[in-house]
């Protein structure tokens, strides 16, 4: 059927009347009547959605959102039945999801459109479970760039570090997915990764061996972003490379181009059991993930730009984890850079990475 053809059977005449729906309204305002057309097609809904998309002034991205919503409605791919769309928070939950499905990469998002997204997935959190979550969308602060530094000589193996991480950053509990990595190493072996034991379960620390923990550098120059088909990570002004779960696509060529193995896949849709969400969020950390996307360490944004430590940080018992403005000549991270010999791995790649060892 030609596309004319199609037009004519479905938008029908401006002056017909709607017909009458059982919740009292009309098949315009609720859909689920038809007029007598035998399209089994809402002739005024129909004409409502084209005119919307082709009279009116609208940006592309508004203008395919409407007549997307009308095609489907009109193939019966979405059903409007008064008994789908019964209640006012059915309804404004079908909203935030449909807005949600449309919305801009984050990147390019103004001020008010990152507001407005947060404040959907507040609200879709709290229509679905009853319970509030706080969520930040707060910006990388002027003169302030993140950098860390791990003692070697204080790590001791205990592993608090990644124990508080998962809870922390929300991470699936069923993959035991961890971002931080702690290698137990044997001693004048230098660091020989492809010896080291990534899950001991023994008592820790172990004659003979030292502990060396690896997670996401946030490189300067990484080779990440650079890799990234739908530009759905980045680094901001602060150091910090982000992502936006949103747009990730999941094709991996991240995790692939990342040489400190600091990414990780969601292979299944992430669980975390109610009782234990962190409900203190930021949009580019720790909110909930889905199935799919990439996701990695981000210093904690949502405790770095609060000014706080990362949740290793303060979880260290030994002092081992140093965190803090490289820009800031009072800071410990800087003391450190200035007063120790410190180095990075693989630093011949030209990653640039802000995350230093030292030793005592």
């Amino acid at each position: 059927m030609s596309d004319k053809k199609w037009l004519s059977l479905n938008i029908g005449k401006k002056n017909k009347a709607p017909s009458s729906c059982s919740c009292g309204g009309t098949t315009g305002s609720c859909g689920s009547g038809n007029t007598t057309n035998n399209t089994g097609i809402g002739e005024e809904r129909h004409k409502d959605g084209f005119e919307q998309v082709f009279d009116v002034k609208m940006d592309r991205r508004t203008a395919f959102r409407k007549l997307t919503a009308s095609l489907m409605i009109g193939a019966g791919a979405v059903s409007t039945s008064c008994s789908m769309m019964a209640g006012d928070e059915s309804k404004e939950k079908a909203q935030i999801d449909w807005e949600e499905q449309f919305k801009g990469n984050y990147k390019l998002m103004t001020d008010e459109e990152k507001k407005a997204t947060v404040d959907r997935l507040v609200r879709s959190y709290q229509l679905r479970t009853g319970k509030n979550i706080s969520m930040s969308s707060k910006d990388a602060e002027e003169n302030v760039l993140f950098g860390y530094a791990f003692n070697i000589s204080k790590c001791q193996g205990y592993m608090d570090c990644v124990t508080a991480c998962v809870k922390e950053n929300n991470q699936d509990r069923n993959s035991q997915m961890e971002y931080i990595r702690i290698h137990e190493m044997k001693d004048g072996k230098g660091l020989n990764f492809g010896e080291a034991d990534d899950n001991y379960y023994h008592e820790v620390p172990a004659e003979g061996h030292f502990y060396l923990g690896t997670q996401c550098f946030h490189c300067d120059n990484p080779p990440c972003v650079d890799v990234c088909p739908v530009q759905a990570t980045w680094r901001e002004d602060d150091g910090l490379v982000v992502v936006d779960y949103d747009w990730c696509v999941g094709c991996r060529y991240c995790m692939a181009a990342c040489p400190y193995d600091g990414r990780r896949f969601n292979w299944s849709t992430p669980e975390v059991p109610e009782e234990e969400i962190n409900k203190d969020q930021h949009y580019l950390g720790n909110r909930l993930r889905k199935k799919g996307v990439m996701e990695k360490c981000t210093f904690c944004v949502q405790r770095s730009r609060s000014g706080q430590n990362p949740a290793c940080v303060e979880a260290c018992p030994t002092g081992a984890r140093i965190f803090g403005n490289l820009l800031d000549p009072d800071s410990t991270i800087r003391w450190v850079l200035e007063n120790k010999k410190v180095f990075r791995l693989k630093e011949d790649l030209g990653t640039e990475p802000k995350f230093w060892y030292f030793m005592d």
